[in-house]
């Protein structure tokens, strides 16, 4: 029987991270936004309740929350600041290549010193010419004795300049294509890591998104996962399970964004009369709020498929594209129901205008969902 009810701990984790998020993130969100700000205050902070490794298994050091309490976790973070979300929800996607297909030794050895402190990981997938294309992959892993020597710029990376550990996509057999990709833990105090500047962004300005360079960078064999070559395999299986969070992030935007525009059309008098009594906005209002509620049903989906042991690709791919969709929408749409002041950064609805656009861009195009979508239709 499905059952759309949270349990009580699930409730408690989500009126924990709304508190958190209300408290510590929501106010300092256009300050951060506008001075383009990383705060590791914030990252301390949420380490201190003990979110900020929450899908890493309590053996481990971490929370060892499911996939469906992440989604849960992320659409309160995101309602509060996308940007903040992003980089706090880029630690788990940096970890789940080791949570996948590092051996027991490695995870033994390089999570539990990780969880121990606010640190964070990153996910080093895209490059200058390989976006969408990961076959196009520049950056090459050569095999020198009992390491790995890696040399490639990895590009939009989300706390490129701040996280202490990344996982790295490098090819060893650049003739292979994708076949060749393997991926590798590669902490960043490792000689030859360095990074470039900060991107200036749209939106989502909160996140330290930047190159990430290695020049002769030297790893131990054993930090590579997996069997070897399987690299894109382990990067598609980190997508399918990270998919469903950076949805629920959508999913923040657009009930925020929908949160603000019913509190200004009740308070908004025009003709005499609060907006909000105004038929064409109800009805945009509505539609609204259905959108809100499909995107969340269609995150709880993917995440639960994924916490049953189910294969969730089309699932996810659906959740990822329909949630980026409707952020992008109901935040546009939010500006238009509060007119002229919705275009100004008095209010926040402009701020979720330009967050929600990278929620159909980033970890796979809403155009690559829908391929990985029909793909599964017609395989």
């Amino acid at each position: 029987m499905v059952d759309f009810r949270l349990t009580e701990e699930q409730q408690r984790l989500r009126e924990l991270t709304r508190e958190f998020a209300q408290r510590e993130i929501a106010p300092v969100a256009a300050e951060l936004d506008r001075e383009q700000k990383f705060s590791q205050e914030i990252v301390d902070k949420y380490f201190e309740i003990g979110l900020l490794h929450s899908a890493v298994p309590e053996e481990h050091g971490g929370g060892g929350l499911s996939s469906l309490e992440g989604a849960i976790i992320a659409e309160e973070l995101g309602a509060a600041c996308a940007g903040v979300a992003s980089y706090l929800g880029a630690n788990i996607l940096g970890l789940t290549p080791l949570l996948i297909g590092g051996s027991p030794e490695l995870k033994a050895e390089l999570l539990p010193k990780h969880c121990a402190g606010p640190n964070l990981a990153a996910f080093c997938l895209t490059e200058p010419g390989a976006g969408s294309d990961v076959a196009a992959m520049r950056t090459t892993a050569a095999l020198a004795g009992d390491e790995f020597v890696i040399n490639g710029t990895k590009h939009f990376i989300t706390n490129g300049g701040v996280a202490s550990l990344y996982s790295v996509f490098a090819n060893e057999a650049p003739e292979l294509g994708h076949k060749g990709i393997s991926c590798f833990m590669v902490p960043a105090n490792t000689p030859g890591v360095s990074h470039g500047k900060k991107e200036d962004k749209m939106g989502q300005r909160a996140a330290d998104t930047r190159e990430v360079i290695f020049e002769n960078v030297h790893v131990p064999a054993r930090y590579r996962l997996g069997k070897g070559r399987d690299g894109f395999k382990i990067a598609m299986l980190t997508l399918d399970d990270s998919r469903a969070g950076v949805a629920a992030a959508a999913v923040g935007i657009a009930r925020a964004s929908l949160e603000t525009a019913v509190k200004y059309a009740k308070e908004r008098v025009q003709f005499g009369k609060p907006i909000a009594h105004l038929q064409g906005i109800q009805f945009m209002l509505a539609d609204m709020a259905i959108r809100v509620e499909a995107a969340r049903l269609l995150v709880w989906q993917a995440a639960n498929l994924h916490d049953q042991g189910c294969r969730n690709s089309k699932e996810s791919a659906m959740a990822k594209c329909f949630a980026g969709d409707t952020a992008m929408q109901v935040a546009t749409d939010a500006v238009q129901v509060l007119g002229g002041y919705g275009y100004m950064k008095d209010y926040p609805v402009e701020k979720y205008m330009r967050d929600a656009k990278l929620h159909q861009i980033y970890e796979g195009t809403n155009q690559i969902q829908r391929l990985v979508v029909a793909n599964e239709l017609l395989r």
